[in-house]
Order: C-alpha cells, then structure tokens, then sequence
C-alpha cells in the first residue's frame, strides 16, 4: 500500500514534468525533426539512466529472446508514439493534443476487457462514457477548422494513444525478468539504434540552434525521459498499465497552465468544459481501479 502512495505522487509529479516536455518540445520542433529531438533526448536520457543502473541493478542488460519485444517496445512507446505525437504538434495546439492523449486510459481498460477479461465496474464504465464526452466535446466546438485540415492532427494523435498503450502492455510482461531501471535503459538503447541514421541525416543548423533550444533538451533528455521513463516504468509494475495511463488525464491541466504561461495559448470555455469532463472521469477510473486491483493483490496474499 506504501509503495501504491508512493507511485501515486511520483506519477503526479511526472505529469508536471511531462506538461512542460510539450513546451520545450514545441520550441526544438521549430528548428529540427521530430525524430532527431528524440534520438537527442533519448541520448541524453541514456547516459543518466546507465549511471543510475550501474548503480542500483549492476551490468546485465538483456536475453537474446527477449530482444523483438524490446524492439517493439521501442517502435510503439518511443518512436511511434513521439513521431506521431510531434507531428500532431504541426496542425493542433499542445493543449489540444493531450486532452486527446487522454484517451489511454479508455483504450487501456477496453484493452484489458478484451484481452485479459478483467471486467471494469460500473464506476468505470462510467468514467470512460465522459472521457470520450470530453473528448468528442473538445474535437466537436473545433469542427470548422476540423474541416480545413486539423482532422490530421487529430488522427495522429489518436494513433499516439493506440502506440502508448501497446508500449504500456508490452513493457509491463517483461517486469517479470528485469528491474525497473534495467528495462527502461534496454528501451533507450532499442530507441537509439533506430533512429540515429535518420538523426544524423537530418541535424539541425547550428545557427538556427539557439541556447534556449539547447537547454529544453537538456530538460527533456535528463528529467523527462532519463528519470521520467523509470517512473513510468516503474509504475507500470506497481500500479498496472491501466491505472498508470489514467495519469494522462492530468496532462492536460500541466501543459494547458505552462502553454499559458510560456507560449501565451489560448483555449475556448467549451474546450476548458472538455478537459475538465475528461480530468475529472480519469479520477473515477483511477480510483475504481486503483481500488479492483487492491482487492486482487489482497486476495492472492
């Protein structure tokens, strides 16, 4: 239960690290590639993460039969679920794009219906029915410019919540044979590895790389990706892939305040109403889950 607290305010933590990733992201999209950002956070990600296994986990990587799932891994969490999520970036504002990331949690439990036959509770269900109503009211006070073009923003971010999910579910099967820190360092290597020929193909101009660029890469290589991804993966393990994706509800309060802030956004009364439908659905799934899955570690101790 003190690890489930602990997760809980770490996975909250996160999500105000991860609402200002959107902000220092938007800016190094202006002067780079989508995939070269990731292979520079990503590096940057690797090395604090590397000295963080070899000190808590030593220096055994992975088994050879495990390498296709950490591939996959990698293709739908990192490289699928980023590309698509900053190109999205080309046609919606970020505080757009997660409300419509906020969808996880929904595919999650649907996911776990199908697959794992874990039935949702009636409070779930429920949390779910408003999350799409938040959602479709978001996209739905946006349908003229929907009609001029945005709808392809809209579809690549729907295609990040389908790749997160496939990461979630793929990463928590291989928990059984790696620690946290261990698992998230195989998937950065795996990222790694696939983007950098298109990276270096593709480096920015230097002149056009500005020390404010430099420094929100910075941000996004050590603390969102280097120490958010073990968090992430962490809770992957403690609270299950479907009460951590719920925790991407609350993005959209985290990037809409930092858009406002720093990037002076805008965003309509009728899209606040969205989010907050959305936010506020994510708490009741998140509490209904969170308390299904105590009762069933309960039961098997």
């Amino acid at each position: 239960m003190k690890q489930r607290k602990t997760m809980y305010l770490l996975m909250t933590l996160l999500m105000f690290a991860w609402g200002l990733e959107y902000i220092f992201a938007k800016q190094a999209l202006d002067v780079m590639e989508s995939l070269t950002l990731v292979f520079f956070k990503y590096s940057i990600g690797f090395v604090v993460v590397l000295l963080i296994k070899l000190k808590m986990e030593g220096r055994k990587l992975f088994q050879k039969k495990d390498i296709p799932l950490f591939l996959l891994c990698a293709i739908f969490g990192e490289v699928g679920y980023f590309y698509l999520e900053y190109t999205a970036m080309d046609f919606l504002p970020v505080s757009l794009i997660t409300i419509v990331l906020a969808f996880v949690p929904a595919l999650s439990i649907l996911i776990e219906r199908v697959i794992y036959k874990r039935k949702p509770t009636k409070k779930m269900n429920l949390g779910i029915l408003f999350c799409i109503a938040g959602i479709i009211l978001v996209i739905g006070v946006d349908y003229r410019i929907l009609l001029q073009g945005r709808i392809v923003g809209y579809l690549l971010a729907f295609g990040a919540v389908l790749s997160w999910n496939l990461y979630n579910f793929l990463t928590a099967s291989l928990h059984e044979r790696y620690g946290s820190v261990t698992l998230t360092l195989n998937q950065l290597i795996c990222t790694i590895l696939l983007v950098w020929p298109f990276a270096l193909t593709h480096l920015p101009d230097p002149g056009t790389v500005s020390m404010e660029v430099v420094g929100g890469i910075l941000y996004l290589g050590t603390l969102s990706t280097g120490i958010g991804f073990i968090i992430q993966v962490r809770s992957l393990l403690i609270l299950g892939p479907t009460v951590t994706a719920i925790f991407s509800n609350f993005l959209p309060v985290t990037t809409t305040l930092f858009g406002w802030l720093i990037l002076k956004e805008t965003i309509s009364p009728v899209q606040t109403l969205g989010g907050a439908i959305v936010i506020a659905a994510g708490y009741i799934v998140i509490k209904e889950k969170g308390r299904a899955e105590e009762f069933t570690d309960d039961r098997e101790s």
